[in-house]
């Protein structure tokens, strides 16, 4: 996976999914690490797992921490407890 990459903290959280393929999210704090088939992502509302095929960001607007995702979705999850640095060592239990 790719190294993170740092927004600014927002009030706002949204997410939108449209036709499995293209998701946005607003609210977006963190990416903390992605490649084509995950990403891990830090909101104002929990951490985010997006799991998927041939993922991409489209847009990146790290000033109102909007993220524009494309590629097929298979599973979004909000993961809780993780703490700062862990990130790395949830990914690996999760793929045990």
């Amino acid at each position: 996976m790719e190294s993170g990459i740092d927004l600014n903290s927002y009030g706002n959280h949204e997410i939108k999914i449209t036709d499995r393929s293209i998701i946005s999210l607003s609210g977006i704090n963190k990416i903390s690490s992605f490649d084509d088939q995950e990403f891990l992502m830090e909101s104002n509302m929990g951490m985010i797992l997006l799991k998927g095929e041939g993922l991409e960001i489209i847009k990146l607007d790290t000033h109102d921490g909007n993220v524009k995702i494309k590629g097929k979705l298979n599973s979004f999850a909000y993961i809780e407890n993780i703490k700062k640095g862990k990130e790395e060592s949830l990914i690996s239990k999760l793929f045990k």
